[in-house]
């Protein structure tokens, strides 16, 4: 009974995130990605539309947990690019300078198709695919600072139609988006892996000597 309410919390929880992403546009157009049919395509808007919102976020607003492994995959590797790379997130706010609400899909589209133009477009690289997201979500970010916050969810469905239409087809063989999520998903670090195995260890060490010496008591 209590896994069944979880369970059934849990999906109410992914609903209301999912309708707030949703939530930001009167426009009829806006999120209906979300409502493909196609589990790909329909990842691919969610991890659109959850990403911008999570990079947008104001400061103290509390931030609803990704609805997704493909998205919480995507969250990370954001961050992790943003740690490491840091040079990478310098250059965009020159490239975007003269971007206004008319021309920020405009501009993020002809960006996208100059990277996977037909001639330069080999094997798709997962590195790749993050990168349309974290470009629009520099992007999304530019543009709430220069006060044009309205053209949010325009971009996060513009991000979705492009992968829908360019990405999509060329990991639907390739197991859709789980090689993102083994790519680019959190995984434990060292330390902590260490540490489970001693806390095994150690319990199955307590189990042997716990069953010895019952063994012993029941011998004598």
């Amino acid at each position: 009974m209590d896994g069944d309410l979880n369970t059934t919390f849990g999906h109410l929880k992914f609903d209301l995130c999912v309708s707030e992403l949703m939530g930001r546009s009167d426009d009829a157009v806006i999120g209906r990605g979300l409502n493909s049919p196609d589990p790909l395509v329909r990842e691919a808007f969610l991890m659109a539309y959850d990403y911008i919102s999570y990079v947008t976020a104001k400061p103290g607003v509390p931030l609803c947990p990704a609805p997704s492994r493909a998205s919480a995959a995507l969250r990370h590797a954001g961050d992790e690019l943003l740690i490491r790379f840091p040079i990478f997130f310098r250059r965009w706010p020159r490239v975007f300078q003269d971007v206004t609400e008319h021309t920020a899909c405009p501009t993020l589209l002809s960006i996208l198709d100059e990277h996977f133009a037909p001639t330069r477009r080999r094997d798709l690289a997962w590195s790749a695919v993050l990168s349309v997201f974290v470009l629009a979500g520099q992007l999304a970010l530019h543009c709430q600072d220069r006060g044009m916050e309205d053209i949010t969810p325009q971009i996060q469905e513009c991000v979705g139609s492009y992968v829908e239409r360019v990405i999509c087809p060329e990991i639907r063989d390739k197991g859709g988006w789980s090689g993102f999520i083994s790519r680019f998903g959190e995984k434990q670090n060292l330390e902590d892996h260490v540490v489970k195995v001693c806390c095994w260890s150690l319990l199955l060490l307590c189990v042997g000597i716990l069953s010895y010496f019952i063994w012993t008591r029941r011998k004598t």
